[in-house]
């Protein structure tokens, strides 16, 4: 899955977590929180979340943009989702396609003309899009069949002979080039303005965070920040010169980070900028012989300091980079490396005679786990499974009485569970907690007021994590507190055999996700069903949700220490959704044969919540396929045991989920 609640250090039993030796810092060092506050911050984000999401009227903001548009003679202006850094889920005073539009999703670009104003944003949210957009917007459907596949590809065919604006800190590098190149075959022109024209109008715009930065200690990271800082400027030596070919031929001396994940592993440090993802406002400088942190100064305590002063890292406030970039304080000989995701004004502050641009190094190194992030992985994993079926327990219990609950009742239910747990950051993404014809909106998130029942005619959907020290948690299950109808069960199988397929992969080294999707869509596809979101993605070490740049439907080779979400699905509109969700390590498999010495990959499977089986219809699955979901309970029950034992109502929903697949077996 995916969305985003502050990630806070939460020491336990009133102490502050020690970090390791290598890594100590002085008693100055301050990085604490209590349950309380975190559910306070929580809160506070929900309510703003919900002080939004009715229709909002839109008239007024867009008289105001368009005076601005025609003040400096743009036709088009483009407001993306991103913000500075590209980040995936933003802060919200970042939130300035939400505040134009009034559209409350995590993915989109608004596109305002001076007669017209469109949404631009794929299947996960039309349905969304057009609960929340007022009438001055009309909806551009995107990534499906015969539909472009984003804003890229949808505006120079209706911008012709255009002067198209955004601000250049919001679209990334490679983008802004592509785009530049299109318009100008139509005609048309992408120009920068100096000043955001969102940010002029708004003026009630939230503050941002003042939250401290701190650090993330060794005995969770398993690798010390100095290394990760030597093997990436061994990246920048080892660069070939051919890739830099030039007059001068000059060799890169430096990379510029702007990713906000990227910085917080490179320097193994955390924050509380943006809502479920542990990140903080920074740019990174990496050279050959030093490196400079582009921070806001107050975000930084003495403990801090020292502790990146014992790396060679500089501190400079975070506007600077600018000036710093321009004036090539850096020195003037050589080129500095960006990713193409890196903002376009990063590149413009470089000038492109000084630039070089290659897949980020950075993405590559988080995305290969360590054996001490692998097991952190099993731990948190385990704990978050215990939280999630005394949740699911806990539920059914309370439906099957006839107790009538909200889809937001549940998931406050669940998302309490796991800030009393061990180790427990917050909620890696917000808990999507949905029923009936909410299910089949995959990135459906219930608020108080508007959240529908569950019932016990249609499947219940729970996609959620927590975010814990020692990792990032990402499950889905679905279940049903009632009879199921044929066609739920019949599409609630096929995603299970999807699910099944994918999960008990053997495939040879270098095989990539592109390759393998196909086993989690073929039985679906062969009753003419599918799902059009993508089938697994990376995920983080307590970080984001979200990462690269392996996945399903993504060509990249699998490699050992990769993870990766196993997720298919089935959404019926406006009656139900399905999906099933676990996370996977990639590992080494034995086969019987070795045909050249191959290399033979397949899945650990990390999440320990059993499956459902009321909607199985057993005449569909194979013995094998039967037998993969008895292992999976038996071994969800003997895990969770030693965490639920004390837990009556978890522990006879454990083992009747056992027993269920048991009797499915024979």
């Amino acid at each position: 899955m995916s969305p985003s609640c502050f990630s806070l250090f939460k020491p336990k039993s009133g102490r502050q977590e020690q970090p390791h030796d290598s890594e100590k810092l002085p008693p100055s060092y301050e990085a604490t929180s209590t349950v309380s506050t975190l559910i306070s911050a929580t809160e506070d984000w929900k309510c703003y979340e919900e002080e939004h999401s009715d229709r909002l009227d839109t008239t007024q903001r867009l008289e105001q943009l368009r005076g601005l548009m025609k003040q400096h003679g743009i036709d088009y202006y483009v407001i993306p989702t991103d913000d500075a850094h590209q980040s995936e889920y933003v802060a919200p005073a970042d939130k300035r396609r939400q505040f134009i539009t009034g559209f409350t999703g995590s993915a989109g670009q608004a596109v305002v003309s001076a007669d017209k104003a469109y949404l631009v944003t794929d299947s996960r949210y039309w349905l969304q899009a057009e609960r929340e957009l007022d009438s001055n917007w009309e909806l551009v459907k995107s990534r499906g069949p015969g539909l472009p596949k984003d804003w890229t590809e949808w505006l120079p065919f209706h911008a012709r002979n255009s002067r198209i604006g955004i601000d250049g800190r919001y679209i990334p590098h490679s983008t802004a080039v592509l785009l530049a190149a299109r318009l100008e075959r139509l005609g048309s022109e992408l120009v920068y303005p100096e000043d955001n024209f969102v940010d002029s109008i708004w003026k009630d715009r939230p503050s941002r965070s003042q939250e401290r930065v701190f650090l993330h200690p060794l005995k969770f990271t398993g690798e010390h920040a100095r290394d990760k800082l030597r093997r990436l400027r061994e990246w920048i030596r080892q660069q070939p010169e051919d890739l830099f070919a030039s007059d001068d031929c000059e060799q890169p001396v430096a990379t510029v980070i702007s990713s906000l994940s990227h910085i917080a592993y490179i320097l193994n440090l955390r924050g509380r900028d943006i809502p479920y993802h542990p990140v903080f406002f920074s740019y990174l400088f990496v050279g050959l012989a030093r490196t400079t942190l582009f921070v806001h100064s107050t975000k930084v305590c003495e403990g801090v300091q020292l502790y990146l002063s014992s790396l060679d890292v500089d501190i400079r406030p975070y506007d600077d980079i600018w000036g710093y970039l321009k004036s090539r304080e850096w020195g003037k000989e050589g080129k500095v490396v960006i990713a193409p995701q890196t903002s376009h004004a990063i590149a413009r502050a470089i000038s492109s005679s000084k630039l070089s641009v290659l897949p980020s190094q950075v993405e590559t190194m988080m995305s290969i786990k360590n054996e001490t992030e692998i097991e952190g992985f099993r731990r948190a994993y385990l704990r978050d499974g215990a939280c999630f079926s005394r949740f699911l327990a806990w539920l059914e219990a309370e439906i099957v009485k006839g107790t009538k609950l909200t889809e937001w009742e549940a998931a406050e239910w669940l998302n309490k569970e796991r800030f009393k747990t061990e180790n427990n950051m917050g909620l890696a993404y917000e808990n999507i907690s949905a029923s009936g014809p909410n299910a089949a909106s995959p990135h459906y998130g219930p608020t108080k007021e508007t959240a529908g029942l569950i019932d016990t005619l249609t499947p219940y959907l729970n996609d959620s994590g927590g975010q814990y020290l020692d990792g990032t948690c990402d499950t889905t299950r679905t279940v049903h507190f009632g009879t199921p109808a044929d066609d739920q069960c019949e599409a609630y199988t096929r995603v299970l055999q999807g699910h099944i397929a994918i999960d008990t992969a053997i495939f040879p080294e270098g095989t990539t996700g592109l390759q393998l999707e196909v086993l989690a869509r073929n039985k679906l596809w062969k009753e003419g069903l599918t799902y059009l979101h993508g089938t697994g993605h990376g995920f983080g070490s307590y970080m984001n949700v979200h990462e690269g740049p392996q996945g399903f439907g993504i060509h990249v080779p699998f490699r050992l220490g990769h993870v990766v979400t196993n997720e298919p699905g089935f959404y019926q509109p406006e009656q139900f959704g399905v999906r099933i969700e676990s996370s996977l390590v990639v590992k080494k498999v034995r086969t019987k044969g070795n045909f050249g010495g191959d290399i033979w990959l397949g899945f650990e499977r990390l999440t320990r919540v059993p499956i459902d089986t009321r909607m199985v219809k057993r005449e569909l699955l194979t013995t094998d396929e039967r037998r993969w979901l008895k292992d999976h309970n038996d071994m969800c029950l003997k895990d969770l045991t030693p965490l639920l034992k004390n837990d009556k109502c978890a522990m006879e929903w454990l083992e009747r989920q056992a027993r269920l697949a048991d009797a499915l077996l024979h």
